[in-house]
């Protein structure tokens, strides 16, 4: 069960004030209700079908149930409460009317009859193919599966959802394993496909996600003083799940550098749960005690989807610390029902976003050079955003529950979840300001330490505000935090806060030359990106229909200063049909002479040429060394714990 940390209070005080808190709870609560029963059988999960049936004690009465609404790290009413199908209510072995509340969609309303003591409810979860965003995404696959528990379960209205205990029953397709950080209480079945799990809270119940599969395979993470980590793989195929030795170091050194970067954990046992298909979309949700974490099928095989995957569960690790333990008081809610607040989503993804990054470097999972590849490209990007001269990265925080489903036409001038990137540029600027007001005495893992570290011991919630932020801060670093950050926050200047990067010794550069986690990017996701040279990002797909459509044109670049914007399709490039190597080779040959780039774009049916005053040629970003100044970069990512040596059976790396 989760604890919200109280205030210190005199020793006195203590037995009274415990007393008065228990009188309040059981005032508030009544007579506590026995757990809720959910069984879940995912036997038909290939077919994209999750069928649950709850036993909910209940008085005579009216009785409202709901389904999970705001799910905790998804930042907006994202419950795909679409999917539901089949639900049924009886009690006392008679059927029951439900009807839903006609202003909550996820309120169900139904009365309960004398003589019951409980309420059933039968329900379908119908996952879908189509990729959409978070835990709404496809859920399953002929292979796998990913259970999130607030998919499949309803819960009674008037009690903090940390009050209600569930005892979760599971039946898996033969054949399967499963791991999760959920404490099992025993298994069954005449093959073992049936597991009950030990009763847990509401709040612990959805936040301990499970995953499945026909190839699945566990692999311990093993760091000395540490408790047990592992990563739990299900993939579409069994080569999906084999990772390499030097590999898996790199996960373990991950967990030793965390430990060493917060010096204590929220957790008594971590799952990194890791799906990988091409049917799934790729994300990360993070819990305290695990993460649920999804990447194509050949990530852990293949160079370009490794780069690009690398940093996923660092970043959700690091939110057992950034968001489970600490968390904004605007995120910390009672149940899945109350609306949540992200001014804040700044610190909670933002520094998470950061500090995942530092620690991807620190462990090996990417090398110095693909770290600042990876930086160069987000500063560059962030650099092309003008809707920044009108929406400030504060309002990109608040609104992240619009934002997050936008579409991708007009990203650049509309903006979106900014604050993931962006505030990497404003951690590592604060990073530079407290090594440069302390002489290089003290960092922002001093401030980890300080603000996310604490005590270890099991999941617990610590909600903080601003201004707890800003006094941490100058703990470690006397400075006037809350002008800076403020500033950074509400800025709508042009361009993008660099002063971190150059002041850490490095400075954003252009050339001819292909950014290397750019390259990887567009070799993944199907897209071309010139949004540096002359402002189009493009889908490039052979075969596909859309291949050519203009996902976005920077205003104020020459493409959308002639005219051409999102939603068209490009069709020729100076009088022959498009390909890449085309568009490049024009793009290159317009440095040598006075004329126009002429593009030809269908526009719903219609076709015109635009012509592009273009002599730049190519640009992809990369960061470049300023020897005037210290390289704080470099000392930032440089690895804090000791690296376990190779197992004598292993290859030499060539």
């Amino acid at each position: 069960m989760f604890k919200v940390s109280q205030p210190k209070v005199f020793v006195g005080s203590l037995v009274v004030v415990l007393i008065l808190l228990l009188a309040a709870t059981l005032t508030y609560s009544g007579n506590p209700l026995p757990p809720i029963s959910l069984s879940v059988d995912a036997r038909e999960a290939p077919r994209r079908i999750f069928h649950a049936r709850l036993v909910i004690p209940a008085a005579p009465g009216p009785l409202t149930l709901l389904y999970p609404k705001w799910i905790p790290g998804e930042h907006g009413p994202t419950g795909p409460i679409t999917n539901l199908a089949g639900m049924k209510f009886t009690a006392a072995g008679k059927s029951l009317e439900w009807r839903r509340d006609d202003l909550d969609m996820y309120a169900f309303h139904c009365q309960v009859p004398a003589g019951a003591n409980a309420v059933e409810v039968e329900l379908d979860y119908l996952s879908p193919s189509e990729k959409r965003e978070f835990t709404a995404s496809p859920a399953a696959t002929a292979q796998l599966a990913v259970l999130n528990w607030n998919l499949v379960l309803l819960y009674p209205q008037g009690r903090p959802a940390g009050e209600l205990s569930y005892v979760a029953r599971l039946r898996l397709p033969a054949g399967w394993k499963f791991g999760s950080a959920l404490p099992v209480a025993r298994r069954g079945g005449h093959s073992g496909d049936t597991v009950e799990f030990a009763p847990v809270s509401l709040t612990t119940l959805v936040d301990s996600p499970l995953i499945a599969g026909a190839h699945y395979r566990a692999i311990p993470l093993n760091v000395e003083g540490a408790p047990p980590h592992e990563i739990d793989l299900a993939g579409d195929s069994a080569a999906a799940i084999e990772m390499s030795p030097p590999l898996a170091r790199n996960y373990t050194q991950l967990v030793a550098e965390a430990a060493a970067l917060f010096g204590a954990h929220h957790y008594r046992r971590y799952h990194f749960l890791l799906a990988l298909s091409d049917h799934v979309r790729p994300f990360g949700l993070e819990h305290h005690e695990s993460s649920d974490n999804r990447l194509p099928e050949r990530s852990l095989l293949d160079d370009a989807p490794r780069k690009l995957g690398a940093d996923l569960l660092p970043h959700e690790f690091v939110h057992s610390w950034n968001a489970k333990y600490r968390r904004p008081a605007g995120l910390t809610t009672t149940d899945f029902h109350q609306p949540m607040k992200g001014e804040l989503l700044w610190v909670y993804e933002g520094l998470t976003q950061y500090l995942g990054q530092v620690l991807t470097g620190r462990s090996g999972l990417w090398t110095r050079e693909e770290f600042r590849e990876n930086l160069a490209h987000l500063a560059a990007y962030l650099d092309h955003r003008p809707g920044r001269t009108w929406r400030s990265l504060a309002d990109t925080a608040v609104a992240a529950q619009i934002l997050y489903g936008a579409p991708r036409e007009w990203t650049a001038w509309r903006r979106g979840v900014d604050f993931y990137d962006e505030s990497v540029l404003i951690w590592l600027e604060a990073d530079v300001i407290i090594r440069r007001q302390s002489q290089g005495r003290r960092s922002l893992d001093d401030f980890c330490r300080l603000f996310l570290g604490g005590q270890s011991g099991p999941p617990e919630v610590k909600p903080y505000t601003f201004e707890d932020l800003v006094a941490a801060l100058n703990e470690v670093a006397p400075y006037d935090w809350r002008a800076f950050f403020t500033a950074r926050l509400n800025s709508t200047a042009a361009r993008a806060p660099l002063e971190g990067l150059e002041g850490s010794g490095w400075r954003l550069i252009y050339t001819a030359t292909p950014n290397d986690l750019l390259q990887a990017a567009e070799k993944e996701q199907d897209f071309i990106d010139l949004s540096h040279s002359m402002g189009l990002v493009l889908k490039h797909q052979e075969g596909d229909a859309e291949n050519g459509r203009i996902n976005d044109a920077i205003p104020g670049m020459a493409a959308a200063q002639a005219g051409i914007g999102p939603g068209m399709k490009l069709v020729a490039v100076n009088g022959r049909a498009w390909s890449p190597e085309l568009l490049r080779e024009a793009l290159r040959a317009a440095k040598t002479t006075p004329e126009p780039l002429e593009l030809l774009m269908e526009n719903a049916g219609f076709y015109k040429t635009y012509f592009l005053n273009y002599q730049d040629g190519e640009r992809y970003p990369h960061l470049e060394r300023d020897s005037t100044r210290p390289d704080l970069l470099g000392e930032i990512i440089r690895p804090r714990a000791a690296r376990p040596a190779p197992q004598a059976s292993e290859k030499p790396q060539s």
